[in-house]
């Protein structure tokens, strides 16, 4: 009995606390890819702390039991995040309590962390501390990194220079750029997650011939957040826009993307306020279907969505997944897990449209690194006008239509829409 009970009182606490980092990150995943998964950023941020309070509770209790170190400090911790992860995950408070909330977990959690390093310093010796120590350090990375994230957003440092107005559109208000004179008035619908900054290379172009408008959906960029919008209600919020700001139509609408989607189900909707359209690699309204990867590549991008405003809220969205600054704070986050959440019905509505009859449509395609089955997509497109006209740029891929040297084609493909509207001939 007294050997038994010596070996376990001097045994290492490293069993212990891998046990409990390694049970804490499992989960964590667990509930990521169960019953968190697709929810809000409180239900998301609130299951990885408590996972991780569980574990840090499991390595007090089992270090105390089993080790000649215990580390009955380490029940603090526990409790701290395990607290405050039941809490986000019972009462899920709104975006305005959480950026409430983000000026006063950033220091709390700095000031637990400064706490931790010291009780590792004073309790924990050997490899042990190792272990500890660099959790420790994440803990006070996230706290800056949160803290960097709340004053940014609250500054609005990481947004561009804006030289348009904000618009109301019915107890809300949208963000509108448009530049140049004369019409017909181009209307520009980004892709995914983009805003009317995406535009940089394109909208001068065009300027210079014609008016040209950017636009910000709800959520995105400066406009106000309203939660997941299918095709439909944003097509009557770009009506509304054009309507509130004066624009008259019939406009030439240009979608990129996704944003392709959403141009075909406005002119659904308001068919006479379209005069003509340009496609940019549009994504096929079936592309469930007619794109094979597409259903798992939507589960993916789904799932990193959810994650995107928990990683804004500590300054790592954009490290992740390389977006731009606009991009990464945590209302973005949110507008791009709204928009994909109710993409799949914004595709079926585009659906509808079936013909333009003879308005004009030019279909611009990226002929490099596409998806399997995108391009053969792409040849249907050009079957929506029997005034159309399709455009293979072999060198572009997907996004250097927009933002690299394939600007220059999608811009005169507008400028030779505007041009055919002008003269009234057809497309060439």
């Amino acid at each position: 009995m007294h050997t038994s009970s010596h070996r376990m009182t001097t045994r290492s606490p490293v069993p212990a606390i891998l046990g409990g980092l390694a049970a804490g990150a499992v989960v964590a995943v667990a509930l990521l890819l169960g019953a968190s998964s697709g929810g809000s950023e409180p239900l998301i941020s609130g299951s990885v702390l408590s996972a991780f309070g569980l574990g840090w509770g499991l390595m007090a209790w089992l270090s105390t039991r089993f080790s000649a170190q215990p580390q009955a400090w380490m029940a603090v911790p526990a409790m701290f995040l395990g607290a405050i992860g039941l809490v986000l995950m019972v009462f899920q408070p709104g975006p305005a309590a959480m950026d409430v909330l983000s000026w006063i977990w950033p220091p709390a959690l700095a000031i637990l962390g400064v706490w931790m390093i010291v009780q590792v310093r004073r309790h924990l010796r050997g490899r042990g501390r190792w272990l500890v120590v660099p959790v420790t350090v994440t803990l006070l990375v996230f706290a800056v990194g949160g803290a960097v994230a709340t004053v940014s957003a609250a500054t609005g440092s990481g947004a561009s220079a804006a030289s348009g107005q904000m618009v109301d559109v019915g107890g809300r208000r949208l963000y509108l750029e448009c530049s140049g004179s004369g019409s017909p008035t181009v209307v520009l619908q980004a892709g995914l997650g983009e805003s009317s900054a995406y535009w940089g290379r394109i909208a001068p172009g065009v300027a210079a011939s014609t008016t040209v408008c950017a636009y910000d959906r709800a959520g995105h960029g400066r406009s106000d957040e309203v939660g997941p919008q299918d095709g439909i209600a944003l097509a009557v919020d770009l009506h509304t826009l054009l309507v509130q700001a004066g624009l008259t139509g019939p406009y030439v609408l240009v979608g990129h993307s996704s944003g392709g989607n959403y141009v075909r189900v406005f002119a659904e909707r308001y068919p006479d306020e379209v005069a003509g359209m340009v496609l940019l690699d549009a994504q096929p309204a079936d592309a469930f279907i007619a794109l094979p990867d597409y259903p798992t590549t939507y589960q993916y991008l789904l799932r990193a969505a959810t994650l995107s405003p928990s990683l804004a809220r500590i300054g790592l969205l954009g490290p992740t997944f390389g977006v731009t600054a606009d991009q990464s704070t945590p209302a973005a986050g949110r507008a791009a897990r709204d928009e994909l959440l109710a993409l799949p019905a914004a595709l079926r509505q585009a659906q509808a449209l079936t013909s333009l009859g003879d308005r004009p449509l030019i279909v611009v395609s990226a002929g490099t690194g596409q998806q399997a089955g995108w391009l053969d997509a792409q040849d249907e497109l050009p079957h929506l006008s029997t005034n159309s006209t399709h455009r293979v740029d072999e060198a572009a891929t997907h996004a250097s239509l927009i933002t690299g040297d394939g600007a220059a084609a999608s811009t005169q493909a507008i400028l030779d829409l505007v041009a055919s509207l002008r003269s009234g001939t057809a497309l060439r």
